[in-house]
């Protein structure tokens, strides 16, 4: 299992939908913001510190509710060192600015930590990731308190309470709160299957079971179906047998699931739509199906880190199990 949980995807590239594309490793093409020139104006005004250039790139979407855009400033280093300045100097916009820098204290935390086992991490690490995701929760919880239809919040504030290891019941009234907002809120509902693994104190099966009941309140097209197929691949992940998903009754019902979901003719292709086909195109493949041709087809050779990561050459294994598929 642990060797399944380290490496990750190789140098970022363009994509369709307005990025000229190039290919990366092993002839695969990785999303550069999402693939849409929009959300690539907002990283590069984040990454320039220009808080005034965030805010004017932002204006055509709704960071509160959609997580595919927020995520994509997670990861833009030196953020954490302007932000808080800009929320405590724009107060009409300070629970925008408390919302990003919240979120990327979170990923800067789990740099911190690093994807080791938590026996390999050091004390200092340790410490440095509290501290992060301490500010980061501090953070969340003002930019919910002060825009209470906000969903994205609680989102991140479930990763941070999985990080910092607070009470179960903490854990729910966070998921409950999200869903009060958003009952068919993907991202939320991804998470929680993240946090009812055993790795994180979870019972072998909860999240599968959580992913059933979850889709199946889902309309057909809705891309819900994903949380099956994630739980799937969690289940991977926990398994020390690598052909743990080669089961028919398995293929069975994630070709169901793909086929009420991603492949279904209501699903609509949202910013961040090749980040569910990748989640179905990993469980199909890990599990035999056939189907996860027609994902592949569809992706046209479109890679996204995750779940891939789960794999020590994410790129690698996305470009064979799409070779063989």
């Amino acid at each position: 299992m642990l060797g399944k949980l380290f490496g990750r995807g190789g140098d970022a590239a363009g994509a369709p939908q307005g990025l000229a594309p190039r290919k990366g490793k092993h002839g695969v093409v990785t999303l550069r913001a999402l693939g849409d020139p929009r959300v690539l104006a907002l990283v590069e005004a984040a990454d320039a510190g220009d808080w005034a250039g965030v805010k004017a790139a932002a204006a055509p979407f709704d960071l509160g509710r959609e997580q595919a855009v927020l995520g994509e400033l997670s990861d833009v280093a030196g953020l954490e060192e302007w932000i808080v300045r800009a929320a405590d100097e724009d107060k009409e916009h300070r629970a925008t600015a408390l919302l990003i820098s919240g979120m990327r204290h979170v990923h800067w935390g789990w740099e911190a930590r690093t994807s080791a086992r938590a026996v390999d991490v050091s004390r200092e690490q340790w410490q440095i990731f509290y501290e992060r995701l301490r500010i980061a929760e501090e953070h969340l919880l003002e930019a919910a308190e002060l825009r209470p239809d906000w969903i994205t919040p609680w989102r991140h504030l479930l990763t941070s309470g999985r990080g910092m290891s607070v009470d179960r019941c903490v854990k729910e009234a966070r998921l409950d709160a999200g869903l009060r907002r958003d009952p068919l809120n993907t991202s939320i509902h991804l998470e929680w299957i993240s946090q009812l693994q055993p790795r994180w104190g979870g019972e072998p099966g909860e999240a599968l079971e959580y992913a059933r009941k979850a889709f199946a309140a889902a309309p057909d097209g809705h891309p819900l179906g994903t949380a099956v197929a994630m739980a799937y691949v969690e289940n991977w992940v926990e398994s020390d047998d690598g052909d743990c998903l080669e089961d028919p009754r398995i293929r069975t019902e994630l070709r169901e699931a793909a086929e009420r979901s991603i492949l279904h003719p209501a699903y609509r292709r949202h910013l961040g739509w090749h980040g569910d086909f990748n989640i179905f195109a990993m469980a199909l493949s890990l599990a035999g199906s056939s189907t996860a041709a027609k994902v592949f087809r569809e992706l046209d050779g479109v890679f996204t880190e995750w779940p891939w990561t789960f794999m020590a050459d994410p790129q690698k294994a996305y470009a064979r199990f799409r070779k063989t598929a």
